[in-house]
């Protein structure tokens, strides 16, 4: 649906090139706003073209020289031409990177407002293993989806920071179900029941070490 109204929203505005739209969905029906149309080649784009290995920036330029897609060669299977959009068989996640901690007098809470300083892309086989490489490449520090960094808190929860993602693992931790979570954060129950996967399987691996640590006693 929101593609379908993409491809309108460009031929109506007769956008030729690069463009991105931004949409506010309703998770609880299909209701949609348009929030912002962007004609030009952004930071989003660029990490785009990364992710689905389809050149963006050329594609652009040629498409602004008056050349047809049909004519142009996809760069990737160098088979078929450049009106085909790409298919994918791995899954990409992109985090931003806030470091507000680094400013005086900023509130931490996230809201409508622009306040992240760059992003991360991360790529794997699954969305658990992009959401990892994702977190640790945000934080060196951070060893990903991590409960121990920020302890269980429904007031922040319920109010986005630039630290709740860990609240959500701290909140895995100590039994919170993901209706329960999904009810507090309004996140949706696809993001959270992953989320959980990587908490469940957390304590899984503990459970090895713990047999190992019996056996060696």
């Amino acid at each position: 649906m929101l593609r379908n109204t993409a491809i309108k929203v460009i031929r109506h505005l007769g956008i030729v090139g690069e463009c991105n739209i931004q949409y506010a969905l309703n998770p609880e029906s299909e209701q949609y706003y348009i929030i912002e149309v962007n004609a030009r080649l952004s930071r989003s784009s660029a990490l785009a073209s990364k992710a689905t290995g389809y050149p963006l920036a050329y594609v652009a330029a040629k498409l602004g020289l008056g050349i047809p897609l049909p004519q142009l060669k996809n760069s990737v299977t160098n088979s078929t031409t450049a009106n085909f959009e790409p298919s994918l068989d791995y899954c990409v996640v992109k985090v931003p990177r806030w470091d507000l901690s680094k400013f005086l007098r900023v509130s931490t809470k996230i809201g409508s407002s622009m306040k992240s300083v760059g992003e991360v892309m991360a790529i794997g086989r699954s969305f658990e293993e992009a959401f990892q490489k994702a977190l640790r490449m945000v934080d060196e520090n951070c060893v990903g989806f991590d409960h121990t960094i920020k302890p269980v808190s429904e007031e922040e929860l319920q109010t986005p920071t630039d630290k709740r993602i860990f609240v959500l693992a701290s909140a895995f931790r100590a039994g919170y179900t993901v209706d329960q979570l999904y009810e507090l954060t309004k996140i949706d129950r696809w993001f959270l029941h992953k989320m959980k996967n990587i908490a469940d399987h957390e304590r899984l691996l503990e459970t090895y070490n713990q047999d190992e640590s019996a056996h060696a006693s």
